[in-house]
């Protein structure tokens, strides 16, 4: 048994100065007060958190390219990819790899293949410090969608489906001004943005459509968490909740958010948004979406360290207490993704944790436990 005591512990509805128990995988005991065992680890009134649960993280792409053209081999990637998300406190972590490309980034399709091969091959090792299962994002507009994600669909560690469309016009780059801004940044001519953008809205007209319905049949039955991606407008979630979607991310307008709500939709909004202070393409605030209660969970998006930070923001910036902020980032994301044995600390769940030291307004993670056992 492992005892921690003398720590901060944050319950769903309120801290206590107290003690925690492990036994096995699963946490035994929670009481105030400092517990008297010779061998009890002294937190020293740090915090102790649930572990992180993130939906939806694209981490993984950045290990696989740290630079433009420097590809890294995949497990290698794969390995650094999962201890930063354990270094962070993401004990359960749903990597969203890309699937259908719109032209820009072709390498995203070996990244996806390579994953999923990856975690197939590595996680029943006991060589990853953090829980992995797939996050599918998929591009409807791609002509191949449905022929790269077929061989995934009947993956044992899928959990989420999210239906994208990153073609110009709409969603997150419903400005085209915005959209040729960011695609000259990358050192593209202006005659082949203009191109692309034509070629893009036309292959979108073409194949979104029935690419988006038949995944959606194919994915009917499934035990599957549908998602939708970059909302914008309520017609646009009326669409997807007709169609059985229950998830809006990271919406771009707070009416597309509001109007999710209105249905019985869960939103998540992207951590990095509360730490940046704003959004990193011109959308909406996270924080603005929080004012107005329209957040049901945080994802870490592109930055598995951003989850602990924005939880610990989110008091400060919203008035929202930390139990109800650290839910944010624990119990919410696992709820939403179907996973109930974690999130919260409580007798009888997951041995799953996160000590965290405040550092004037920094948050630092300090230990990590999952299923009881120290993985940083």
């Amino acid at each position: 048994m492992t005892v921690l005591t003398n720590a901060r512990i944050v319950l769903p509805d309120q801290v206590i100065l107290g003690s925690l128990a492990l036994r096995g995988a699963l946490i035994e005991a929670v009481a105030e007060g400092r517990s008297l065992l010779p061998g009890a680890i002294d937190c020293g009134g740090d915090f102790l958190i649930p572990g992180i649960v993130d939906v939806h993280t694209d981490n993984l792409e950045r290990q696989v390219q740290p630079r433009h053209a420097a590809r890294w081999p995949s497990r290698s990637a794969l390995v650094a990819h999962d201890a930063q998300c354990a270094g962070a406190g993401v004990t359960t972590v749903l990597d969203a790899l890309c699937v259908g490309d719109l032209g820009f980034d072709p390498g995203r399709q070996q990244t996806y293949r390579d994953g999923v091969a990856d975690l197939d091959a590595l996680a029943a090792t006991g060589l990853l410090k953090s829980e992995h299962f797939l996050h599918l994002r998929c591009e409807l507009p791609a002509a191949d969608l449905l022929a790269l994600v077929e061989p995934a669909i009947d993956n044992p560690r899928l959990r989420m489906v999210s239906l994208m469309d990153h073609s110009p016009g709409v969603g997150q780059y419903a400005d085209l001004d915005r959209y040729r801004a960011l695609r000259r940044a990358a050192a593209v001519t202006d005659d082949f943005i203009e191109r692309r953008i034509d070629e893009l809205q036309a292959q979108r007209a073409k194949f979104r459509t029935p690419n988006r319905r038949a995944l959606l049949a194919r994915l009917a039955g499934h035990d599957v968490r549908l998602a939708s991606h970059d909302d914008r407008t309520e017609a646009e979630i009326e669409e997807n909740f007709r169609d059985g979607i229950r998830i809006s991310e990271f919406p771009v307008h707070i009416d597309a958010a509001r109007a999710a709500q209105v249905r019985g939709m869960e939103v998540v909004a992207g951590a990095p948004n509360i730490v940046r202070g704003g959004s990193h393409s011109g959308n909406v605030a996270a924080t603005d979406l929080l004012h107005a209660g329209l957040v049901d969970a945080l994802a870490s998006d592109y930055v598995p360290a951003s989850l602990v930070e924005a939880a610990f923001l989110t008091g400060g910036l919203t008035g929202i207490t930390l139990p109800g902020a650290v839910a944010l980032v624990t119990d919410r994301p696992a709820r939403i993704c179907g996973l109930f044995d974690r999130g919260r600390l409580a007798p009888g769940l997951r041995a799953d944790l996160v000590r965290v030291h405040a550092h004037a307004d920094l948050p630092v993670v300090r230990q990590v436990w999952r299923g009881g056992e120290r993985v940083a």
